[in-house]
């Protein structure tokens, strides 16, 4: 059974203390990239973006966004593109060229997913609820 990496994150929230968050890609298919997020160098979780991303290797400022479809997330900015934020969602096509968190990877319909995603997204907002902004690093170490 793969190995649910959100457990214990209460070791993160931290009032008042500036996280860094890593995401390292691992695993690229038509269905994806597939890496892992760090945060403050602890493995947290899961993710899943475009397999085309836009979303090149560096670093990149995240900023809280309150918006209609997504009332409470990070919104990355990426010079030239905009809405590509952090959400729930299992699979490629509900990206929407977005990061979705998940606790494990598996298949969903015979597709490449990460699961638990809605879950793993709340203990995401519970971690960063003291947090306005944070810096992400995106770095690519594909097998």
């Amino acid at each position: 059974m793969p190995r649910d990496y959100c457990g214990g994150c209460e070791e993160f929230i931290k009032e008042g203390v500036r996280m860094t968050a890593h995401m390292i890609r691992l695993e690229k298919s038509s269905q994806g990239f597939i890496g892992v997020l760090l945060l403050d160098s602890v493995i947290f979780c899961f993710t899943l973006e475009l397999d085309d991303t836009f979303l090149k290797q560096g670093s990149y400022h995240c900023e809280r966004f309150h918006g209609t479809k997504w009332p409470n997330t990070f919104e990355i900015e990426v010079p030239g593109h905009t809405a590509v934020f952090f959400h729930a969602g299992n699979t490629e096509a509900d990206t929407r060229g977005c990061i979705l968190l998940g606790a494990t990877t598996g298949k969903l319909k015979g597709d490449r997913a990460v699961l638990n995603s809605g879950d793993t997204f709340k203990k995401f907002l519970a971690v960063t609820k003291n947090m306005n902004n944070f810096s992400l690093f995106v770095n690519s170490h594909i097998y």
